[in-house]
């Protein structure tokens, strides 16, 4: 079932969901699995699951470093596949520009339909790793509203090398991400908000928000972005503090800014499991008033580990 039609299902009550990442190269699956079993029984309609970009790495070879290129955590299309028959729960891989060329994601997108399948999130992907600009790769797509363009192309049985007459067509929803408080390279939110715009309106049918800690940043972002003409679901991310280092790491990674209430509950922490507990306190008073709101669905980033989302869980649902 689509995102949109399980929303749509709900009639007006607010769903779970959560965001896994892909184990590293080497790692057993179980892991995953262990992580995502505790979070099942608040029956969430579907699961994300993270696509990496690729990086470099150095190989040592005769006393010499040679530089190879690799993805240290691939599988996400086997991985989604492996949810979506384990748990019978929808699944949906996030469809990066960045690291993949226009065929390469074609070839993806079948796959997905072959495997039932038919949610995606089109994204344009960051920077790899080491750079400090997004460069496109060669063959691929530079903005997600291209990515958009094709996947709703291929939802017309328009393929890149032409129109076939298929009697299966694909028919994926498609989901791309927002930004309460504008993506760190837009030069403004009015500015942020018109590509915004340009993803829906070239077939985007949902969007899911960057993480925010000032639910005032979500209720203002919906309430501009409707005023723009963006009237499709708008999903809050959601991620609990865990860590001290991410008062430094957030702000720095993602252009978001923390509370002033946040930062100083985190401060008086006196070690990180002191933390992790305010963070899951916080999360559930923020969850708690975007629930009141009415918000579609509130969408954790696990980031893997569900023990924090499972005590914010457990107090919602």
């Amino acid at each position: 079932m689509k995102v949109t039609e399980h929303i749509k299902k709900a009639n007006g009550k607010t769903l779970f969901s959560f965001e896994i990442i892909p184990p590293k190269k080497g790692k057993n699956i179980q892991e995953l699995y262990n992580n995502i079993d505790p979070l099942m029984e608040f029956n969430p309609p579907f699961i994300d699951v993270t696509t990496s970009r690729e990086e470099f790495v150095y190989i040592e070879k005769e006393g010499l470093f040679d530089r190879k290129i690799t993805r240290m955590r691939p599988g996400t299309l086997g991985i989604c596949a492996a949810i979506k028959h384990k748990y019978n729960v929808d699944t949906v891989p996030h469809v990066l520009c960045g690291g993949f060329t226009k065929e390469e994601t074609e070839y993806l997108l079948v796959d997905c339909h072959y495997l039932g399948i038919n949610n995606v999130m089109a994204l344009r992907g960051d920077a790899m790793k080491g750079e400090q600009y997004f460069k496109a790769t060669k063959g691929g797509h530079a903005y997600a509203t291209q990515l958009v363009n094709q996947i709703k192309d291929l939802n017309s049985g328009k393929y890149l090398h032409g129109v076939l007459d298929v009697d299966d067509k694909a028919d994926f929803c498609i989901g791309v991400a927002g930004y309460p408080e504008k993506h760190l390279e837009a030069p403004s939110m009015k500015s942020d908000l018109k590509r915004l715009k340009e993803k829906v309106d070239a077939g985007a049918d949902y969007v899911v928000t960057q993480m925010f800690f000032d639910n005032n940043k979500y209720f203002e972002f919906v309430e501009a972005a409707k005023k723009a003409g963006i009237n499709v679901p708008i999903i809050p991310g959601i991620k609990p503090i865990a860590v001290n280092r991410h008062l430094q790491l957030l702000p720095q990674v993602f252009k978001i800014d923390l509370p002033e209430t946040l930062i100083h509950e985190v401060e008086k922490c006196k070690d990180n499991k002191q933390v992790r507990q305010v963070g899951v306190e916080w999360c559930i008073q923020q969850s708690k008033e975007l629930l009141d709101a009415g918000v579609p669905v509130l969408h954790y980033y696990s980031m893997g580990k569900s023990d924090n989302i499972k005590a914010i869980a457990s107090a919602l649902f």
